[in-house]
């Protein structure tokens, strides 16, 4: 009977979960229309992420007066830089900088979103990881909620596109029907205070109140630390409406389960008490252990069947609101997603080592990260955005 109070209250989650994305993108939103300030976009890279010169375009197709994009990379033969030159001849009108960082730290992505804010010209700054491409409205949409002198942080979810490969697959469900419904629930009705690699939209003063992002170059979760002291400042921290797609191409599995450790790892270091209880989330798997414990009675199978079609049911209402075409296009594979989700989970409760981009770390208590590879200085070839 434990585990079936367990999986029922699981699929209940599931549908307040459902409820907030909707209540979320139904709320009414007004914003001053007039307001464009001058913005700089930072785009650190590592590699070739998949489509990423076309990532790198959709910047630039930006319907937005006055801004400048700002691409940096750590090593000077890192072949993104190519790329880059390609972009400020097809854009000479952008502005499109490139920049040679340092290591401030041991977050690579840190250091190298220090080094572009230092050389950034305009008041408003909006990071995006590499692998993420937008349309032409993106940036007004980002921009707008800073309008309010309250806020200091806008942040954006993510959903998966173009998986072209099984691995992708579960990544994309990963993102929109395991982490997007929880992380929005955190941040519209807990009113929590994390930002997401994404897209983070911020005032320069506000960073530099906060130290920069050299401040937090030795943490694994950046967006989250800068998140958590902007909003130290007494800013609020915000979601925007406007979902960025992830570009997937081809992932490995093995990547997709590193990629997914690690973020969880970062989840329970950052947010200890919120980590057991994440477990209310896997569903399925919970069904699973009623239905086992049970031995197989009819309340048995009327758990898992009705916490199955509730799990379904609520990942394709989720998925409409959020436009995440990828997940409704393979959602029967979403079972398979969330038995990986548990293997995630269990494998991140303990433990501190982490594998980003090829480099391995061991996170400390406090979210500080130490290389441990016996070559963290090397970039590989084509590794995939964080």
């Amino acid at each position: 009977m434990f585990f079936v109070l367990l999986a029922t209250l699981s699929a209940l989650y599931w549908v307040v979960a459902w409820l907030s994305v909707r209540a979320f993108f139904r709320a009414p939103r007004s914003y001053p229309a007039d307001f464009t300030p001058p913005v700089s976009v930072l785009k650190p890279i590592r590699g070739l992420d998949p489509g990423l010169y076309e990532n790198l375009v959709s910047f630039c197709h930006q319907d937005y007066p006055e801004y400048e994009i700002l691409c940096g990379v750590l090593e000077a033969d890192d072949p993104g830089v190519a790329l880059v030159h390609r972009l400020q001849q097809a854009f000479p009108e952008r502005g499109i900088r490139l920049v040679k960082a340092y290591p401030v730290g041991a977050n690579r992505k840190a250091s190298i979103l220090q080094a572009l804010a230092a050389e950034a010209r305009y008041p408003i700054l909006v990071a995006s990881d590499s692998d993420m491409r937008v349309t032409p409205d993106y940036l007004r949409r980002v921009v707008a909620p800073l309008a309010d002198p309250r806020v200091g942080i806008v942040t954006s979810l993510c959903r998966g596109s173009m998986a072209e490969n099984t691995g992708a697959v579960m990544e994309a469900l990963e993102l929109g029907a395991c982490f997007a419904p929880p992380a929005l629930m955190g941040l519209y009705l807990l009113r929590m205070a994390y930002g997401f690699g994404a897209s983070i939209a911020l005032r320069r003063e506000d960073l530099e109140q906060v130290g920069g992002f050299a401040a937090v170059a030795d943490y694994l979760a950046d967006d989250f630390q800068i998140a958590a002291r902007v909003a130290a400042l007494g800013r609020q921290v915000v979601l925007s409406d406007y979902v960025v797609d992830n570009v997937l191409g081809r992932m490995p599995l093995r990547e997709v389960y590193e990629r997914h450790v690690r973020w969880l790892r970062c989840a329970r270091v950052s947010r200890p008490r919120e980590y057991i209880p994440m477990a209310i989330t896997l569903t399925l798997p919970l069904a699973l252990l009623a239905l086992f414990f049970t031995g197989f009675s009819p309340l048995g199978w009327l758990a898992f069947l009705g916490s199955l079609l509730i799990r379904e049911g609520t990942a394709w209402l989720i998925a409409g609101h959020t436009g995440d075409q990828v997940v409704r296009r393979h959602l029967l594979w979403l079972p398979l997603s969330d038995l990986l989700h548990a293997l995630y989970w269990a494998v991140a409760l303990v433990g501190r080592r982490v594998t980003w981009r090829g480099d391995v770390y061991l996170v400390e208590r406090d979210g500080r990260m130490i290389p441990v590879a016996p070559d963290v200085g090397h970039f590989p070839a084509n590794p995939h955005a964080g």
